[in-house]
């Protein structure tokens, strides 16, 4: 790795890359990272690590007759030594004085299988609309709307430069009522993304933007905020805002057409 974290930083860094902060404490990292540069690369080159084990072939799959032999041995230990609900997982108490009733094998060997199991699944986590949804309403929380706050697209799509690994198209749409209000970098997905802000009359959209390939137009609403996703000229966006579904889908019409494709 090149970057070198802040000693102070470097644990919740982790956690913040893997998402599994809470909105408080991935505001706090994300005020840091725009301040400090060695914290900002060393999470570039967490990134990109994980990109690289998260590729096809990097991680060993457990073959399927491992899972049916584990999942065939819990069962036979289960039906072997079936554990009554009023009993403790284990006891200490015996005629003998040893372990009476209860024996570590069976305890061992679920505990062995469960392991081998959650190892051999893939890791779990937020979907990519909670989290697009947890970024839009994080960047309306603590003054974090902005990164550079000014309507000349200009200003904004030079700004990006260095900061994200690609070229975000930035377009003015105040002659359509989208007025452009700025830009910032946001950690979406397990990558840092572009994030363009548009206002519609008092309703602000987040319009989110990373590498991508392929993929539909969608549509579709999380927890009270309406969602419009399309993939244009080698790049995904998604838009976010309370703004309704029909000015939404507008400004993702407005937006593509004055983009190039």
């Amino acid at each position: 790795m090149t970057g070198r974290p802040c000693p102070d930083w470097e644990i919740l860094l982790h956690g913040f890359i893997d998402g599994e902060l809470d909105a408080a404490h991935a505001l706090r990292c994300e005020q840091h990272l725009a301040e400090c540069a060695g914290c900002t690369a060393a999470v570039r080159d967490l990134q990109a690590l994980r990109r690289t084990i998260g590729q096809e072939g990097v991680r060993w799959p457990a073959p399927e007759s491992l899972r049916r032999s584990v999942l065939a041995a819990v069962a036979r230990e289960t039906q072997a030594s079936p554990a009554p609900r009023s009993r403790p997982f284990l006891s200490l108490r015996g005629a003998s004085g040893a372990l009476g009733r209860w024996s570590l094998v069976p305890s061992l060997a679920v505990l062995a299988a469960a392991l081998v199991l959650v190892l051999a699944s893939p890791r779990q986590g937020p979907g990519l609309t909670d989290e697009l949804v947890a970024g839009h309403v994080r960047s309306l929380l603590a003054s974090h709307l902005t990164d550079v706050a000014t309507s000349d697209q200009h200003t904004v799509k030079p700004w990006f430069g260095g900061k994200v690994d690609f070229s975000p198209p930035v377009v003015d749409l105040a002659a359509r009522g989208f007025p452009l209000i700025g830009g910032r970098v946001d950690y979406i997905g397990g990558r840092v993304v572009a994030a363009l802000i548009y206002r519609r009359n008092g309703h602000v959209i987040n319009l989110f933007v990373w590498p991508a390939s392929g993929g539909a137009a969608t549509a579709l609403a999380r927890e009270g905020y309406n969602l419009v996703n399309w993939t244009q000229a080698g790049l995904t966006f998604w838009a976010v805002s309370d703004l309704n579904a029909v000015e939404l889908r507008e400004f993702q019409e407005d937006f593509a057409e004055a983009t190039p494709k």
